[in-house]
């Protein structure tokens, strides 16, 4: 979390010290080394820049180079004037507004319009304690979970609901998108007790391909979800659950996250998808973001 540094603005690095006598170099300053949570994205607050992406624990980036140091007398001697009365001051350090936006690091990121159960599913599958009501936008910020199944370990994201509109900013789409970036696998919950289902589930696909098309391109299951609540919903859902399958080509699974109905069977289909990506190569992103500073 970025939390903390509400609280804590200023972040000074300590000053190097003075040089002596018979050559003696002055002290270099100590590195003042900040820890941000892996995800975090540091822009320049004047014109947007961005500075560095942080993708790993122990990933390291320098943000702020310090003042070079100056240069004594002994630097300024030559074969007429042994004893120069002229020294160079050292530069004074950089000063720096930043601006730092956390985007999370999830293997599995649970998509859908708001109220579609995305914070049930979740608080199903792991320990996470997500808020949850029969309202919309319950969830306004993510949440995280870990699921555990055959030693094999998956961090899922609870993203808060999405409206159409949401690549262009209307719903906090801006706030919720981004998170979806930085996910693998996307779960895409469905509400079947609404008559608009697969109204509602093209409007989401089409923001997020609006937003980043590579995130749209990201492999993704579909959860029918609240099966439990009527019979209409539960044929709704294996029509539905058809359609997908031989329509578009997606995995759809019934599922009620409420009961647990079918939803140990979803996440082995999630964890069998999630098995078959490549392992995140974080060195390569790092220099792939330099790269794009640079340019």
């Amino acid at each position: 979390s970025l939390v903390g540094f509400r609280k804590k603005v200023h972040h000074r690095a300590e000053p190097g010290g003075n040089g002596g006598g018979k050559r003696m170099q002055g002290q270099n300053g100590n590195d003042r080394v900040v820890l941000v949570p892996p995800g975090t994205v540091i822009r320049d607050s004047k014109n947007g820049a961005v500075l560095a992406e942080m993708f790993q624990h122990g990933h390291r980036e320098m943000v702020i180079p310090g003042g070079r140091g100056g240069r004594g007398n002994a630097s300024f001697k030559t074969s007429k004037n042994k004893a120069p009365q002229i020294a160079e001051n050292g530069e004074e350090g950089i000063q720096y507004w930043i601006e730092m936006e956390l985007k999370l690091v999830a293997d599995v990121g649970i998509i859908g319009v708001p109220n579609a159960g995305k914070s049930t599913l979740l608080a199903n599958v792991s320990n996470a304690k997500p808020k949850i009501a029969d309202y919309p936008f319950t969830t306004i910020v993510p949440n995280l979970g870990v699921v555990e199944r055959d030693f094999e370990r998956m961090v899922f994201a609870d993203i808060p609901g999405l409206l159409e509109g949401a690549s262009e900013g209307i719903g906090l789409g801006f706030e919720f998108l981004r998170h979806v970036k930085r996910t693998r696998v996307l779960v895409h919950v469905l509400d079947c007790t609404s008559k608009d289902v697969l109204e509602e589930y093209d409007a989401i696909r089409n923001e997020i391909f609006l937003f980043d098309p590579e995130v749209g391109d990201k492999p993704e299951l579909i959860a029918l979800n609240k099966v439990d609540v009527s019979s209409e919903a539960s044929e709704r859902a294996l029509e539905l659950q058809h359609y997908f399958k031989t329509e578009r080509g997606i995995g759809a699974h019934v599922i009620s996250a409420a009961q647990g109905q079918g939803v140990e069977a979803l996440v082995m289909a999630i964890k069998e998808v999630w098995q078959t990506l490549p392992s995140p190569d974080y060195a390569a992103e790092a220099l792939a973001a330099a790269e794009r500073r640079i340019a």
